[in-house]
């Protein structure tokens, strides 16, 4: 699959609609996407820019159909059981990527005086933003110096001039591990931004994964290679039908001011107002498709398609890691997009031994992926499933009690973007709290269910059109 396969399987299912009304770059664009996203309306192919003649195409992940579609999946399934499928994948043996001589990537080439950033139909989303930005559905490539791992990471990517791309590499993230050691090595960080290209390829760089490519985690759940060609500009491996790539170098010691920007929190972050100077790409070539499509999304408040893309990504990335803890008895794992897909955690557990929700609970915050960011971890009962909002709810009002399932931790991994913290205190560091909302498995008298009769169940649900209440 690539991304143009996508859309047309979107299309096919009434979850995708081209726009063929001309449509301003600046804001306009933006603003239809977000009106339609708030609306649960389809991903939007924008065929006519103002000035341009490339597409732009915004909400392809607003639905757990469209997710689906990605993935390669039944359209019917849930975000739990996509992401349980996206486990049982991803915890076998990865499929390698594979390399070819050529592919649809290469057939134009812009270099040298010939680059030009405003040549692409790059909207500017939100009044207050710093300029104009060309990654926000986009992945850097980047290759770790010291081991040769290729790092597919996903960052935010102003235009600065017609050659330079600041790059949002916050504190503590692979990235920017990775830029540290060209530091050390006194030279500059070879790089290339991806814009446009198999979705399953930008939801495996969402997630956070340790001592693996990306490419081949995205290999195992299609179930066939990922077919990369080896640019001979930066030695980096890229997708070969991908729709646009920058490519150039990252200057590890020279950076410059970047932003502000409308987060997926919501909110701009504390360097609202403030001059921030941070990593850029100065690209050297940019490599694209005929009439390429460029990928974006509208970011903003919850829940854009960039908050069920986090939501998913994450829920699978995390129960992965849980399935790999081989800790027993955990139904269903769920981080919710209206928590801006990243800051609480919800798991359903059928409870084997006493102490076994504090354990799974501990478990979620001691993972690479619960680790970063999340202030809140649910507990429930298996009887409830983790996407389950309002037995949730019901959990939380029936069967926690604050006293006894209620621990704070003072200090963890947070993301500088979180606009709960003080901005004059460390935002690399957050408190938390577990909320264990189960029934203690170790009371010897437990509270008595009210349940339906399953005889009588089963028989109404035979009955069921009789009732002409389809």
């Amino acid at each position: 699959m690539d991304l143009r396969d996508f859309i047309a399987a979107c299309e096919a299912i009434g979850e995708l609609k081209r726009v063929t009304a001309e449509v301003d770059w600046d804001l306009e664009l933006s603003h239809v996407s977000k009106l339609n996203e708030e609306r649960g309306g389809p991903a939007l192919l924008f065929t006519k820019v103002k000035g341009y003649t490339s597409p732009v195409l915004t909400g392809a992940f607003g639905s757990s159909r469209r997710l689906a579609l990605a993935l390669g999946m039944p359209s019917h399934l849930t975000m739990c059981e996509l992401a349980r499928r996206w486990m049982q994948l991803t915890i076998k043996e990865l499929v390698p990527a594979r390399q070819v001589d050529s592919g649809p990537i290469l057939s134009h080439v812009k270099s040298g005086d010939e680059v030009n950033l405003f040549d692409l139909p790059v909207p500017r989303f939100y009044p207050l933003d710093g300029g104009r930005y060309i990654g926000t559905a986009v992945f850097l490539v980047i290759k770790d110096p010291e081991t040769g791992e290729i790092n597919l990471g996903t960052y935010r990517m102003q235009v600065l001039d017609e050659k330079a791309a600041g790059v949002q590499i916050l504190p503590g993230k692979r990235g920017e591990r990775i830029l540290k050691k060209y530091r050390k090595l006194e030279r500059p960080m070879p790089a290339a931004a991806v814009i446009g290209c198999d979705p399953l390829l930008f939801m495996v760089g969402v997630g956070m994964y340790a001592g693996a490519s990306e490419y081949d985690v995205a290999g195992s759940i299609r179930g066939e290679p990922m077919e990369i060609v080896t640019s001979d500009l930066t030695g980096l491996p890229l997708p070969a039908t991908a729709e646009i790539v920058l490519e150039g170098e990252i200057d590890p010691v020279n950076f410059r001011p970047e932003g502000p920007f409308g987060e997926y929190t919501g909110y701009y972050s504390d360097e609202f107002g403030k001059e921030i100077r941070k990593p850029w790409l100065a690209v050297k070539r940019i490599l694209y498709r005929d009439d390429p499509i460029l990928w974006a999304t509208s970011v903003g408040r919850p829940v854009t398609d960039a908050h069920m893309l986090l939501a998913f990504t994450r829920t699978a990335t995390l129960w992965t890691e849980l399935e790999k803890m081989k800790i027993p008895g955990i139904q269903s794992v769920y981080v919710p997009p209206e928590a801006a897909g990243r800051f609480w955690v919800i798991v359903s557990v059928r409870q084997l031994y006493p102490g076994h929700a504090a354990q799974v609970a501990n478990a979620v915050l001691a993972s690479n992926t619960g680790s970063y960011g999340v202030k809140g971890v649910i507990v429930v009962d298996d009887d409830i499933a983790a996407d389950d909002l309002g037995r949730v709810w019901w959990a939380l009002g029936v069967r926690y009690d604050p006293l006894r399932g209620t621990e704070i931790i003072k200090r963890g991994r947070s993301t500088p973007l979180d606009p709960a913290l003080d901005p004059a205190s460390n935002k690399l560091i957050t408190s938390r709290i577990i909320m264990d909302a189960t029934i203690p498995y170790e009371w010897a008298e437990k509270p008595v269910e009210i349940k339906l009769s399953e005889e009588v169940l089963a028989k109404v649900k035979a009955r069921w059109p009789e009732y002409g209440l389809d």
